[in-house]
């Protein structure tokens, strides 16, 4: 691993680099995550190819929004949310101010599970912005992830990365993830201290479905309790403890043992950083050419298939789920 990192180099936006003798990589701005970026191929003999990896949403708080798909002769595009949308950023941070003030109320403690990077940031921010207009009354805040922390220093250490808004607000306040508001606990003991916490506090913990990480203590030492929120904040795989507090079996089991769910779950999807069905159509849709190739990738099939049959509507003839070891072939461009 030491070895393949001191290979590794940055290659900025937007600019062509070499991948060997007969392929040119541009690297454009996904918006989904810090860095993520769709990944353009120019290969000898005038054929190229464009993979969007996860695309990222418009209007979405912190980053920009993601840059046009490159065009190109076979698009593989992501379909996570191809069939349905989310709810707009003005509902989101209602609908979270309403869960949390509503375990306030029962003097409860909110547990999230979050992915440390991209949505643990992002639940920090609403939170900030809530507090800081008064919709919410402050109260403690832990962040227990110690990637989480570092994967937020590297958010402060990017702010060219940030759309328009979220710079504005960085200029006119420094303190943009809550240091003030937020503890970023590191060490185990300062993990173990917070479920000493009396009265409500909000608990951001890895990992995102709760298979691991600091969240199975939190859940272990919390769920019992009917005052107290889960609140899943992002998608929960099929056979994960996230999916089965999702559908609020009535026990669970964590680190070994059995535990009653008696804590309210809450479930606010609308976070998730993967672009939803109309983002998806706005960016595919001025592609559209009876010649191009398009594959649709990383999405349950219902979800391919309801994006898939609207791409078809709208001009795309060669564009298919493709089942797993199927290949595509490109022709050779007409001279």
């Amino acid at each position: 691993m030491r070895n393949t990192l001191q290979l590794a180099r940055s290659v900025p936006y937007d600019t062509p680099h070499p991948v060997g003798k007969k392929i040119t990589a541009r690297f454009v701005d996904a918006g989904h995550l810090l860095g993520s970026a769709m990944v353009h191929l120019e290969c000898d003999g005038g054929r190229s190819i464009t993979f969007t990896g996860d695309l990222g949403r418009k209007d979405m708080p912190i980053l920009r929004d993601p840059q046009p798909i490159p065009p190109a002769d076979l698009l593989i595009s992501e379909s996570t949310y191809g069939g349905r949308n989310h709810p707009g950023v003005e509902m989101l941070a209602a609908d979270l101010a309403d869960v949390v003030k509503r375990t306030i109320a029962r003097a409860g403690k909110i547990l999230i599970p979050a992915f440390s990077l991209g949505r643990t940031q992002t639940i920090v921010f609403f939170l900030h912005q809530l507090i800081d207009s008064g919709k919410l009354p402050r109260l403690p805040i832990f962040v227990d992830s110690p990637l989480s922390a570092a994967a937020t220093e590297v958010f402060r250490l990017h702010p060219e990365c940030f759309d328009d808004e979220t710079s504005e607000l960085l200029f006119k306040d420094q303190d943009l993830f809550g240091e003030k508001l937020v503890r970023y606990t590191r060490s185990v003991d300062e993990s173990k201290a917070i479920n000493n916490t009396s009265g409500s506090c909000v608990i951001i913990a890895s990992s995102g479905m709760c298979e691991s990480g600091r969240i199975l203590h939190h859940l272990k030492h919390n769920i019992g309790d009917p005052r107290n929120t889960v609140l899943i904040i992002g998608f929960q795989a099929p056979d994960t403890l996230g999916r089965r507090l999702v559908e609020k079996r009535p026990e669970v089991r964590i680190l070994g043992g059995t535990y009653k769910l008696q804590a309210e779950v809450a479930v606010l999807n609308g976070f998730s950083g993967h672009a939803g069905r109309d983002d998806l159509l706005a960016m595919l849709t001025p592609l559209a050419d009876p010649q191009r190739k398009v594959r649709l990738v990383h999405g349950d099939p219902d979800q391919a298939a309801a994006l898939l049959a609207t791409l078809k509507e709208r001009g795309f003839v060669d564009i298919a789920y493709p089942d797993r070891g199927e290949s595509v072939t490109l022709s050779e461009p007409e001279t």
